[in-house]
């Protein structure tokens, strides 16, 4: 692997993590409701389990809730169940058409939990950003062992990982403080 090609799957790599955590931070509950909460739920239909979002439209009318408009209304049911069993505090209510999901606010001890959460996905992303710098730090060793790469293009090449895993984790870190001060101030 040539030393441009070494950056450059760091940075696709650390660019993905950031990209995990931040759709696993849309799925955690505020006080506000937010589509990401349900839209990657999956339902059992049609013989297999569906994300929600591919079985019907998300939106949040008011800032307490969020209406389910299913595109096939034989698949209302089996929506249903789903947000039952996704075990998100939420209790569906169907009219035959739309289901509505009224989310209330969260006590103090709900909002510790969900910090608490917020953190241990943040420190997991930084984890995964630190081993691929472990991983890129190896090919370029490699490389220098092989004689394609100098001793100081290993050094510099070490330095922009080593940039890059800053970068990523100041990314990181930054998600997960902004998603706490949402889930603290709503």
């Amino acid at each position: 692997m040539s030393s441009d090609d070494v950056l450059l799957d760091a940075e696709e790599r650390m660019d993905k993590a950031i990209s995990v955590l931040s759709h696993n931070l849309s799925g955690i509950r505020t006080g506000r409701a937010n589509p990401g909460l349900v839209d990657s739920l999956k339902v059992e239909v049609y013989g297999s389990a569906t994300p929600l979002k591919q079985l019907a439209s998300i939106g949040t009318p008011e800032p307490q809730q969020i209406v389910i408009r299913p595109y096939d209304a034989a698949t209302i049911k089996e929506i249903e169940k789903a947000i039952v069993a996704g075990d998100l505090g939420l209790n569906p209510q169907n009219d035959g058409r739309i289901i509505r999901l009224n989310v209330p606010p969260l006590s103090t001890e709900v909002r510790k939990k969900m910090v608490s959460r917020i953190k241990e996905l943040s420190e997991e992303a930084k984890v995964s950003i630190r081993n691929i710098r472990r991983d890129a730090n190896k090919a370029i060793d490699n490389s220098e062992k092989a004689k394609e790469i100098s001793e100081d293009d290993r050094d510099r090449m070490k330095e922009e990982v080593q940039e890059l895993t800053k970068k990523f984790e100041a990314q990181a870190a930054e998600l997960a403080k902004s998603r706490e001060s949402e889930v603290l101030d709503s």
